[in-house]
């Protein structure tokens, strides 16, 4: 399914170029190495060869909308891009009209990390088959449940269907819900515990920011940690500057974060940001009834001001 999706893709890339309706196409190609896949550019029609689909194109592409000028662009979106897209227009920071969007129904995406450590020894092939994912090394040949080596992101997710689209690639998946939050464990703890959970959690943090640099919501031009005038927090590694990060980072991506998952997946010390996050999307979504990435037309609640907002938490 994967493959045909891929080809797809390169037939409508192509038809794309050959019109002069795009520059550039944005989507992915083999990545250097085995369970990967990386973000390239397509300009012209030679080059849609590159263009692949399959259960490794982790990265959410609309994380470079946001510098494309007054180029004419197309993007690969599966369900989490397609949400990102919406929420960057429903804060002003793409031109829709210079946008066309190749919606991709998502079958969800690969863990690599878990992928390596079910196996004894270095990965050196790997293949999305149906409903398996096929491994192999040097000495060894496995064929693994595919459904068991998901990010959780990718797990949880509510949004695999592009919610906006120009051109739809295959048939749209069957949604879940999601009935289990991860973030519940934490509500059952008392205000302490949380702290001590969250401190612990976040303890490893070597502050590079890739969390940063991998979501396609963090689009300032001077992020707070860098700004030198006033500088808010220390640069380097204390705990409490640590935790300062995390707090200011979650409660701006409160009621914008569309769960890509693109943070977790780019930390290098595999801090669980996810479940955080969820926390307080979920929170949002109860006091606003707002969920991001799914209108343009509606400004997210901590981005304006209403009256009649709950309020009962000042008091």
């Amino acid at each position: 399914m994967m493959e045909a999706q891929g080809e797809k893709i390169r037939e409508v890339a192509r038809r794309l170029l050959e019109q002069d309706r795009v520059d550039v196409v944005i989507g992915f190609e083999k990545g250097s190495l085995p369970l990967r896949a990386s973000p390239v550019f397509v300009r012209t029609v030679a080059e849609t060869h590159r263009l692949i689909w399959d259960c490794f194109c982790e990265n959410n592409l609309a994380r470079y909308l946001t510098r494309i000028d007054d180029h004419r662009v197309a993007i690969v979106a599966k369900g989490c891009d397609s949400r990102a897209i919406v929420a960057l227009m429903a804060e002003r920071q793409i031109p829709r009209e210079r946008l066309t969007i190749i919606g991709v129904p998502c079958q969800r995406m690969v863990d690599r990390r878990k992928a390596a450590a079910a196996v004894h020894g270095e990965i050196l092939a790997a293949r999305c088959q149906d409903s398996n994912l096929d491994v192999e090394g040097r000495d060894f040949r496995r064929s693994l449940p595919r459904d068991a080596f998901l990010y959780l992101s990718c797990r949880l997710c509510t949004h695999r269907n592009p919610v906006i689209h120009d051109v739809l690639i295959g048939d749209p998946v069957e949604e879940s819900t999601l009935n289990e939050p991860p973030s519940l464990r934490l509500e059952r703890c008392s205000d302490h515990q949380r702290w001590a959970v969250f401190s612990q959690t976040v303890s490893s943090c070597v502050r590079c920011f890739a969390c940063r640099q991998a979501c396609p919501m963090c689009y300032c031009q001077e992020c707070f940690v860098d700004a030198s005038t006033p500088s808010w927090i220390g640069r380097g590694t204390d705990p409490s500057d640590i935790q300062m990060w995390h707090i200011v980072r979650a409660f701006h991506m409160a009621g914008r974060c569309v769960a890509c998952g693109a943070c977790e997946r780019a930390c290098p010390m595999e801090i669980d940001l996810f479940t955080m996050l969820e926390k307080l999307n979920r929170d949002v979504k109860e006091l606003f009834a707002f969920e991001a990435g799914i209108s343009a037309d509606t400004t997210p609640p901590l981005g304006t001001h209403d009256p009649d907002d709950p309020g009962d938490f000042i008091l």
